[in-house]
């Protein structure tokens, strides 16, 4: 009798279309929760071509070129201009001014970046102490729609200087500085870094003064999101000892801005860069305070909280991002192989030899049923006869049983029952053929 020891294709394919069907179920809800890859492409809304945005945006767009990442900068009117475009989705980052943000959900901080002061620089002959002094003057408060128009608007308004008593000129940084140095205007207004190199100009220029908040303290508690601050004597030239006394100043911060829907891997590298370019570039805070989480123009996203409070992601910080990013997605899609296909894998072996026994098995219970049966003394020769052809028939349908080499032990071993039980049957017969 040929004994067939091949393994039973069609039972490993009954077992496995289930475990198929069930691990791509798994994957396919996992996939649901991937994000997509990062865009390559990014806009930012920064400023003036000339002004300290438009330079810190560029230190931006060296930053993320070398992870691959191309960030356009677009010169703006200043933060309004540049609120407007992420709203518009016609930028995805822009930089804004503490104080010109409204509340809008779909906005988010990535941080604060540095102090920006309040410069007031005004004609060395003239005797101003408070900002309604200011009144009759001819000053500059920036271009409209830019947030140094709108503070400046906002704290000459709280001391009654408006258009109808004072001469107010809507000009860039650049053309600010001409005109005063030309002697066309009494006074500038400008929200700019200390380090801006209009700011710097004018410092060093003694026929111009920068004026001194004797009241910052009642502006901070008016506005609360302008700081007091102070810039020490000497601290710009300790040489020629700029400033000569110490000035108190009043000073917003500058803001990181992105749409709520940025894809996290681009915050982190934005964040990645404005630590690497904010971390110590501020005269009037202390060192590692900026970038921060407070004084901000809109809340703070989950990301650059878990940044700021813990630094990047381990994949980011010691992989290449791409590679990190990569890996970071994928893990979503590993969760189905953790949770079912090492446990059905783990249960398949079991399983199978279970199916493959039960096969052998179920002869068994035929196969006793027939030995039951020579057991009974009344049978006759006929009988007998029918027993010894089920049992035919029982042996030639076990002998066509697929069956793997780890099974043919149970195979053999019924065999082997089959072949006794037939010996049993054929000595009934011998014994009823001689009583004949």
């Amino acid at each position: 009798m040929k004994i067939k020891r091949k393994p039973s294709y069609l039972e490993l394919l009954i077992l496995l279309l289930p475990v198929i069907a069930i691990v791509y179920a798994g994957f396919w809800g996992a996939y649901q929760f991937v994000s997509p890859a990062p865009p390559r492409v990014l806009t930012i809304s920064a400023g003036n071509i000339h002004g300290t945005y438009y330079s810190f945006a560029n230190k931006y767009k060296e930053d993320l070129a070398s992870d691959g990442i191309e960030l356009n900068v677009l010169e703006s009117n200043g933060s309004r201009d540049n609120i407007t475009r992420l709203l518009n989705k016609e930028a995805d980052v822009a930089l804004v001014q503490g104080g010109t943000a409204y509340a809008d959900e779909d906005l988010v901080s990535l941080g604060s970046l540095y102090y920006e002061p309040i410069s007031i620089f005004y004609k060395k002959e003239l005797d101003l102490h408070r900002l309604n002094d200011f009144s009759g003057l001819k000053i500059s408060i920036n271009v409209k729609g830019s947030g140094t128009h709108m503070l400046a608007s906002q704290l000459f308004a709280i001391n009654h200087v408006n258009s109808q008593n004072t001469e107010f000129f809507f000009l860039s940084e650049r053309e600010s500085l001409e005109k005063l140095t030309a002697g066309e205007l009494d006074a500038v207004f400008f929200v700019s870094s200390i380090n801006s190199t209009v700011i710097q100009q004018l410092l060093q220029n003694k026929n111009f003064k920068l004026f001194n908040f004797e009241r910052a303290d009642a502006y901070n508690q008016v506005l609360p999101f302008l700081s007091k601050v102070t810039l020490h004597e000497g601290i710009i030239d300790f040489k020629n000892n700029i400033p000569n006394h110490p000035i108190t100043l009043l000073a917003p911060t500058a803001n990181l801005v992105v749409r709520h829907d940025l894809h996290k891997s681009l915050s982190i590298l934005l964040l990645q860069s404005m630590e690497k370019n904010h971390v110590n570039n501020d005269l009037f805070s202390t060192p590692d305070f900026f970038p921060s989480e407070q004084l901000t123009a809109f809340p703070v996203s989950d990301v650059a909280k878990r940044y700021l409070d813990v630094g990047p992601p381990f994949l980011i910080k010691y992989l290449p991002f791409w590679i990190a990013t990569f890996i970071d997605r994928m893990i979503v899609l590993m969760l189905p192989f953790v949770l079912l296909i090492l446990p059905l894998f783990k249960i398949l072996p079991p399983v199978y030899r279970w199916r493959i026994r039960s096969k052998v098995y179920k002869w068994y219970e035929q196969l006793q049923h027939v030995d039951d049966q020579t057991r009974v003394e009344s049978l006759t020769e006929d009988e007998y006869q029918l027993l010894s052809k089920e049992l035919e028939r029982i042996a030639d349908e076990v002998s066509k049983l697929h069956t793997p080499l780890s099974n043919a032990d149970q195979l053999y071993n019924l065999l082997v029952h089959i072949d006794l039980i037939k010996k049993t049957i054929k000595s009934k017969i011998t014994v009823h053929s001689t009583k004949k």
